[in-house]
């Protein structure tokens, strides 16, 4: 759906972003990294809010910049929260309708404001609804043209948890309908539980790509973390250090290991024969580095 070829975007002598490729396909990209990263900047050369200093960005196979028949089939909902505060929200959708032309746009912003399941607030004015429901209602503005790209930037800032589930949720079903949907932020659990792919960008740089676990497996240089709860620690311990695949060991105050690997494959399947061999009972296993809060760390420190 979306090719992005070798952009870079620089201001005078400050570069944004550089020299960055990726493809994007159907279901929920998450776009991860630091504020200041440079993801902003790269969604609006993606949707052709900005030009690129070089490289090429398409959608659909044809430039996205300059290219106004091409934006009917893009929604794209920034990061500032624009909205008529006197505007009820069937208002609003409405005139989001309205201006991006389409036919009966009555009937579109009903069906965009039940999509997002704020119908019954459509007659409040947006100045009274809380953050998670201006959020909802302007998503619902954003789909009411029935758009099969979506691009969200920080969709989630400053939402409470409540509001934050049902936000993910519908992002959840529009990722279910076949939408190619970009979602950028920099909290890392967002990204976690929302995205299939995940591009991490660094100081304006792709870092990685990939589902999360693949990204972190990629980064076989750091050794993973990996905890084992057994009822013979120090036992165990003992055993576990001679292994080829550990490369140090350390017992925690509540009697778990805490085993620092940089072969966990190895590690899962020499570990049962060890404690089989000890008669050492295994109670749980663990491993620390799944999050991508670990590997953005490890991406952001080297």
């Amino acid at each position: 759906m979306i090719r992005v070829d070798q952009v870079s975007r620089w201001f005078g002598s400050v570069v944004a972003v550089s020299d960055i490729t990726f493809d994007i396909g159907p279901g929920i990209t998450g776009l991860l990294g630091p504020n200041g990263a440079g993801k902003t900047t790269l969604l609006r050369m993606m949707t052709g809010l900005a030009d690129v200093s070089d490289g090429s960005v398409t959608m659909f196979g044809e430039p996205v910049r300059d290219n106004p028949a091409l934006y009917g089939r893009i929604g794209v909902m920034s990061e500032h929260e624009t909205v008529y505060s006197f505007l009820t929200g069937r208002a609003f959708v409405r005139l989001m309708a309205e201006v991006r032309g389409v036919a009966d746009p009555g009937a579109a912003a009903e069906r965009a404001i039940r999509q997002v399941d704020l119908l019954e607030a459509a007659d409040l004015k947006m100045g009274t609804y809380s953050r998670g429901m201006r959020q909802r209602m302007r998503l619902a503005g954003t789909l009411v043209h029935d758009p099969e790209v979506l691009v969200l930037d920080e969709p989630l800032n400053g939402a409470d948890p409540r509001q934050r589930a049902q936000f993910q949720s519908l992002l959840r079903r529009l990722g279910d309908e076949g939408r190619t949907i970009v979602l950028s932020s920099h909290i890392l659990e967002e990204v976690e539980q929302l995205a299939e792919t995940v591009l991490l960008i660094v100081n304006g740089k792709l870092a990685a790509s990939g589902g999360f676990r693949a990204i972190r497996a990629a980064l076989d240089k750091r050794p993973y973390h990996v905890r084992i709860v057994s009822d013979a620690p120090r036992k165990l311990a003992s055993a576990i250090v001679m292994l080829p695949s550990v490369d140090a060991v350390n017992v925690d105050p509540d009697g778990a290991l805490v085993v620092l690997s940089s072969n966990v494959r190895a590690l899962q399947v020499e570990l049962p024969r060890l404690a089989r061999a000890g008669a050492i009972g295994l109670r749980r296993i663990e491993p620390l580095d799944d999050s991508l809060e670990s590997v953005f760390g490890y991406l952001v420190g080297r």
